[in-house]
């Protein structure tokens, strides 16, 4: 088996992360009880786990002019899943904090990116390179 990263985090409800993640996003819906849900994230594991105590975002990272909220997860996808992504959170009417764009055009690790919040507020950004090489370029 090859490496897979799980992460656990806060949501403030099941019934809506459902819709976020499984119908909005298409991720694959796991295991789940009344207090948490598994996802398929891209061939990651999410667990998300019901809270009262959703901490307040925090806009302290800086790229490139742009302040990005931290901590934030997401996941590095193709050029066709990026744009899927796209379409489908415009098409939910999902607003982005950060819209799609080019960072570090022309540069090493040019990449395309776009920031968006779950219902929970949690914040989360989707990136795609032309190559697994530019990553940590």
């Amino acid at each position: 088996m090859c490496c897979k990263f799980h992460l656990a985090f806060k949501v403030k409800d099941i019934k809506n992360t459902i819709k976020f993640y499984h119908t909005i996003l298409g991720c694959t819906l796991g295991r789940q009880t009344k207090d948490w849900v598994d996802f398929d994230f891209f061939g990651h594991q999410l667990s998300a786990h019901v809270s009262d105590e959703i901490p307040e975002l925090d806009y302290c990272g800086k790229v490139e002019g742009l302040k990005v909220p931290v901590p934030h997860f997401g996941c590095i996808v193709g050029h066709a899943t990026f744009n899927d992504l796209k379409e489908r959170l415009e098409k939910h009417q999902i607003d982005f904090i950060i819209k799609p764009q080019k960072r570090y055009k022309g540069k090493k690790g040019e990449q395309q990116t776009m920031f968006i919040l779950d219902f929970s507020n949690n914040p989360l950004e989707f990136k795609n390179f032309d190559s697994d090489e530019d990553i940590f370029k």
